[in-house]
């Protein structure tokens, strides 16, 4: 495995946070009380999942998008019209209530790690990149598994 530098790692690892939180409210009923408590409804549970689950599948479009830009020709135009299905995953298949949503976010999350490895397998990230998305992307489904079930 690449050595994954510090500052992305810690900054993955904390963005882990909503998902972890949201997976501790849906299995312990005095956390999410408290959590209701203190920064409401819409911060615990499935809500605070589904919700920043959404917003990161639209970053990692972002993501991707950089990544095309390294490439030229049919690649970059594939890299650019691939980089778009996250953000677009999210926008179409998170609604219809949280145990739907957050299997689509599960599969959204599996998409772009497979869009990771392909633009991994082209070149276009950092050596260490694939590494660091599969740590990222084994807990954050792992998370939404715990709120499915």
């Amino acid at each position: 495995m690449t050595h994954i530098p510090r500052a992305p790692l810690i900054l993955g690892l904390l963005g882990l946070t909503p998902f972890v939180w949201g997976a501790a409210t849906v299995m312990v009923d005095d956390l999410a009380a408290l959590g209701l408590q203190y920064l409401g409804p819409r911060f615990i549970g499935p809500y605070v999942q589904l919700f920043y689950g959404s917003v990161i599948l639209s970053f990692m479009s972002g993501v991707l998008w950089g990544f095309a830009t390294k490439a030229s020709g049919a690649q970059a135009a594939t890299g650019y019209t691939l980089s778009v299905l996250p953000a677009l995953w999210a926008f179409f298949m998170t609604g219809g209530g949280p145990t739907g949503a957050a299997t689509n976010l599960i599969f959204g999350f599996l998409g772009v790690l497979m869009l990771d490895f392909a633009f991994s397998r082209w070149g276009l990230t950092p050596p260490w990149w694939m590494a660091l998305r599969t740590l990222l992307t084994a807990i954050v489904v792992a998370c939404l598994t715990l709120t499915v079930i």
